[in-house]
């Protein structure tokens, strides 16, 4: 019993599997936060590019006539 208690004590197949599950979580955690940051980001350059193209007058809008 003794020899089990030793040789389980020194096993380390296990710690190496709680490394990888803490390194994967680590992982997804930073790849959830640059996904976040990129759509607010985004988000913001869409409005910004949408009113700055609504603010333009081609000419052919509102009581412009064209050439």
């Amino acid at each position: 019993m003794t020899r089990f208690l030793t040789k389980f004590r020194k096993d380390e197949d296990g710690a190496v599997t709680v490394d990888w599950v803490v390194l994967t979580a680590a992982v997804v955690g930073l790849a959830i936060a640059a996904w976040t940051t990129i759509e607010t980001a985004s988000v913001g350059l869409t409005t910004a590019a949408g009113t700055a193209v609504t603010g333009q007058n081609d000419g052919f809008g509102a009581g412009g006539g064209g050439a």
